[in-house]
């Protein structure tokens, strides 16, 4: 009989405590803003816009915080996305260390090491990029290098559409390639390389 009293106070105790310790926590827990209400892992999707699709995106995690102010989508873990046009055609690919997206604002930022590659392939190459749907533009703040077949371009900031084929950069330098052709109606002290506040392309 002594035995089975002790196991009942014992079997008491502990309820007892983990009922304490639960409550402990969820008392800690006061506001559900800090976790994320979706974890994914190995992430292929496609995001629609007015029912058609826009985006294929690829990351190795996928976090939503839906109670942030602003509540956001987290790809911490790299993300490659694709943009289409209304025919599926490949407008754009971006590549990422770190993106996020503003569900309630349509804006993406990426950053690290932030890769795009448009239709005409050429790349551009920086550490932070915005992109605002509704406005269907992307700018930047800061340094940026854009790869063409031709000429490579520099600058800090630049604004762009959201196809990456007319853009403005500012602070603009860079090297460009003179053909043989143009090098005969080039004045002599002309150089390859143009430094520029500002150029539209």
């Amino acid at each position: 009989m002594a035995v089975a009293i002790n196991a009942t106070a014992v079997l008491a105790c502990f309820l007892t405590s983990a009922c304490t310790k639960h409550q402990t926590l969820g008392a800690a827990i006061t506001e559900r803003d800090s976790m994320p209400i979706m974890t994914t892992l190995g992430v292929v999707t496609f995001v629609s816009d007015s029912g058609i699709t826009r985006y294929r995106l690829d990351a190795e995690e996928w976090l939503v915080y839906d109670r942030k102010k602003p509540s956001y989508w987290a790809f911490e873990k790299g993300v490659y996305v694709e943009q289409f046009d209304t025919l599926l055609n490949i407008e754009a690919t971006i590549k990422a260390d770190t993106l996020y997206y503003y569900d309630k604002e349509k804006l993406w930022k990426a950053l690290g090491n932030v890769e795009i590659v448009n239709l005409k392939g050429d790349k551009f190459l920086t550490s932070l990029l915005y992109w605002d749907e509704d406005k269907k533009r992307i700018y930047s703040d800061r340094y940026i290098r854009i790869e063409q077949p031709d000429r490579v371009i520099e600058g800090i900031g630049f604004e762009s559409n959201q196809e990456m084929t007319a853009y403005e950069i500012k602070d603009m330098s860079g090297n460009f390639y003179v053909t043989e052709q143009e090098k005969e109606i080039l004045p002599p002290d002309t150089t390859q390389t143009m430094p520029t506040d500002s150029l539209l392309l």
